[in-house]
């Protein structure tokens, strides 16, 4: 049956529906038909509630964007230097573990130039403010904070792209390998600080 009251605001929810339940390739599959089917309607009919599939796609962006960036927050407020960027690197897995279309749309970077993509420049750039705040701790000079904040990104992303591909099918541990990348991750960016930063609560933290 049609759902009553359709809006733009349940348009997107339900736009966020259709990437949840489908899975890994949600959100790059997501259509306008694939929303008016979940929403009982003839697709013409969304363009009353949403201009375009680039618009939707925007917006369930914005609601993915700010929940991983929530996440990131909750995770590493009153923590600093290794503890901060392990706890930052898990709550990224975490996040992609269990929203795995929404974790996709995260990784569409916003168009610097475009009018249309400014709220989402705005999420994005708030995004990258909580890593590099994590990095600070180590005290990375200002010119190496961009090389480090992709390197930390690049780091957990591939792993959990293949965890979520199912590419880990050996019996070790995966969160153990979680672990030592976090490691390598932490080594990597501390080797980045001048020689003269204090490197005692960079080099160690929990690893739970």
């Amino acid at each position: 049956m049609p759902r009553a009251g359709l809006s733009p605001d349940a348009v997107v929810r339900l736009a966020v529906e259709v990437v949840d339940a489908g899975g890994t390739t949600g959100f790059a599959d997501l259509t306008l038909a694939k929303v008016a089917a979940r929403a009982g309607v003839a697709a013409p009919s969304l363009y009353k509630h949403v201009g375009s599939l680039a618009d939707l796609r925007r917006e369930v962006t914005l609601i993915a964007v700010g929940e991983l960036t929530a996440a990131a927050t909750s995770a590493t407020v009153g923590r600093s230097g290794a503890d901060a960027l392990r706890a930052l690197g898990a709550a990224w897995r975490t996040y992609a573990l269990g929203h795995p279309g929404r974790y996709a749309a995260t990784q569409i970077g916003p168009d610097p130039d475009a009018p249309a993509d400014a709220a989402l420049r705005d999420a994005a750039a708030e995004s990258v403010q909580v890593v590099v705040a994590v990095l600070r701790g180590f005290g990375l000079p200002d010119a190496r904070l961009i090389d480090a904040v992709r390197a930390v990104r690049a780091g957990v992303h591939g792993f959990v792209t293949l965890e979520l591909g199912g590419g880990f099918r050996m019996r070790e541990d995966v969160d153990q390998s979680f672990t030592v990348l976090l490691d390598m991750i932490v080594a990597g960016v501390a080797a980045l600080a001048p020689s003269d930063t204090p490197q005692s609560d960079t080099t160690t933290g929990s690893h739970s």
